[in-house]
């Protein structure tokens, strides 16, 4: 089982507790650590989670700061513990205009956990569903690939991660009902789920509901 999650609420959650947003996406690097723990033992096999996206450079400059900030924290204090259980981390994404210093930090762990095995846990960092399409079709075009022999296995791998499965499911918090230019090509025929619970909130609970919900459905690929 293969599943993405947009993780949304976290500024609702500070603000609804009178907290700086700042402590709703602490509180959301738990809520991840929580639910990956979660999912080792639930049969699922990778989580793909929406980190940080290519619009997020609009938010205030501040607010950006700060969640680069975090994300540091983040890589420091919670996925170490998750690569001793046997996580392999990887970040799709660009890079280039990430700081130098979180560049290390990523590179760094994706080396550290690569022997991992037991869950495969993708954080899309610096990630815009629409700027990856338009980059594999650039990278393609310089390939010289013409439209006539173009299939979706050749424009598939030149996506940022062509080895990143396509979800199962995707669950989307907070309540909003969107996917936010996430994994556009990779969700095609992924079942869509979306709960009111905030990020911060989330956890083994309700990780068990939405994969049990997703047990019940009849999945048809545009059969019958």
């Amino acid at each position: 089982m293969n599943l993405a999650i947009i993780m949304d609420g976290n500024g609702r959650w500070a603000s609804a507790r009178d907290l700086p947003i700042a402590e709703g996406h602490r509180e959301g690097t738990r809520a991840l650590h929580r639910t990956v723990e979660a999912a080792l033992d639930l049969d699922v096999d990778s989580i793909a989670v929406f980190g940080f996206s290519t619009e997020n450079w609009a938010r205030p400059p501040e607010e950006v700061e700060t969640l680069m900030e975090i994300f540091g924290e983040t890589m420091d204090l919670e996925l170490p513990n998750l690569s001793r259980q046997g996580v392999r981390t990887r970040f799709v994404g660009r890079r280039d205009r990430v700081p130098p210093k979180l560049q290390d930090k990523m590179s760094k762990l994706e080396d550290e956990t690569a022997g991992n095995n037991r869950l495969d846990l993708w954080i899309a960092f610096d990630y815009g569903g629409r700027a990856e399409l338009v980059d594999a079709a650039r990278h393609l075009i310089e390939q010289g690939v013409s439209a006539e022999d173009l299939t979706e296995e050749q424009f598939s791998g030149a996506l940022y991660r062509p080895e990143l499965p396509d979800p199962d499911l995707l669950i989307r918090t907070s309540g909003e009902l969107r996917i936010s230019n996430f994994l556009l090509w990779q969700l095609a025929y992924a079942e869509l789920m979306f709960v009111d619970t905030l990020w911060p909130d989330f956890g083994e609970e309700e990780l068990r509901k939405a994969l049990d919900d997703y047990a019940s459905r009849h999945r048809r690929f545009g059969g019958r």
